[in-house]
């Protein structure tokens, strides 16, 4: 496992959720250098980091982030994606001065209500021929 993770930035999402998927689709478009990887939470390796970290998959249903071999959940994760991004994406990461017990709080508010909001889908995210080498 920890040959997959070593020095790989990864972000995990919910590989059925319309709102993770549309989020991915962002976050390749607005990369600054490609160094993200990919892989639903609901995947083998994506169970397999889950487990690794002690993260409960019960407890966590949207996003996590794995960077520099340290895991970050909820709004966190969410936050420190923009600092992977071109423009003025970055300054989102400012938002991480916000308590966590409040950004956690809509962050899960808009993770209860995602499938109601943005629907479901019936299969995982697959990616084109480009971008499976940046999917695990």
């Amino acid at each position: 496992m920890n040959n997959i993770l070593k020095n790989k930035t990864i972000l995990l999402f919910d590989g059925y959720c319309n709102l993770c998927h549309s989020s991915v689709q962002f976050v390749l478009k607005h990369e600054k250098n490609n160094e993200l990887y990919f892989t639903s939470l609901q995947s083998p390796i994506g169970v397999e980091i889950l487990k690794y970290y002690s993260i409960n998959p019960n407890e966590i249903d949207s996003l996590v982030l794995i960077e520099k071999n340290k895991a970050f959940i909820k709004s966190s994760a969410a936050l420190r994606v923009s600092k992977y991004l071109k423009r003025l994406y970055p300054i989102a990461f400012g938002l991480l001065i916000i308590p966590s017990f409040i950004r956690n709080w809509v962050y899960d508010y808009v993770a209860k209500n995602r499938y109601k909001w943005f629907g479901k889908m019936d299969h995982c995210l697959v990616p084109d021929e480009n971008l499976s080498k940046r999917f695990l």
